[in-house]
């Protein structure tokens, strides 16, 4: 990062409360990238801002929404806020998010309840893992299904085959990530990723960001 952007956060910094400042680093300390969250073509769109609530609340930084189907917008009452934490990264197509997330380094990781599955508790979460979530209905496409290194599910003793979307979403993401962070892993986001973190989520708090950021610059 350019000297510069820790000029410009210390000075946008001077605009927030000391509390907010203080929150900020207090959140991203409990952030990760090492686990992300996928989600194909989930119709009903309460069920991504749910998915992103679970994601702001548990500390996973990253939602991806392949929008292949169904155009999508954030409902933000559902969503809490959350939108404004958690960094959401669209894709036309289920390939081209599939692709991006094992260029990054992520392996595929498939949540269903059909295949012969590893049961939650036994995930190994010293890889980095991107989980995909399906449609209610039909679940993960043959797509994800065939390109996917792992396969992953809660194990239920009820006669109900699934859960619903969000829910299973939850469940996991609150364990994988409990695990996570009592383990000796090293999940943390780095300081560069810290500090672009900061410098948005300062960006996001403040009113009439435009004009006192085009003042610094000038300044500069």
């Amino acid at each position: 990062m350019s000297f510069n952007k820790f000029e410009l956060l210390e000075y946008l910094e001077g605009f927030i409360t000391e509390n907010r400042k203080e929150g900020f680093l207090k959140v991203l300390k409990n952030r990760t990238k090492h686990f992300t969250i996928a989600m194909e073509d989930v119709f009903q769109l309460h069920n991504t801002s749910a998915v992103m609530r679970s994601c702001e609340v548990f500390g996973i930084q990253e939602l991806n929404v392949v929008e292949q189907k169904f155009g999508k917008s954030i409902d933000k009452e559902i969503a809490m806020g959350a939108e404004k934490w958690v960094d959401i990264n669209r894709f036309s197509s289920i390939q081209d998010c599939i692709t991006n997330l094992k260029q990054k380094g992520y392996q595929i990781i498939a949540t269903t309840p059909h295949n012969d599955s590893c049961l939650l508790h036994e995930f190994d979460i010293t890889k980095q893992s991107a989980l995909f979530f399906g449609t209610e209905r039909d679940g993960l496409s043959e797509e994800v299904m065939q390109q996917a290194d792992g396969f992953l599910k809660i194990p239920m003793v009820g006669y109900t085959e699934s859960l619903n979307i969000s829910v299973s979403a939850a469940i996991i993401i609150q364990d994988i990530t409990n695990r996570l962070r009592q383990s000796d892993i090293n999940w943390k986001l780095t300081e560069d990723e810290v500090l672009e973190k900061r410098l948005d989520w300062t960006r996001k708090t403040i009113k009439d960001i435009d004009f006192i950021e085009r003042k610094f610059h000038e300044r500069s």
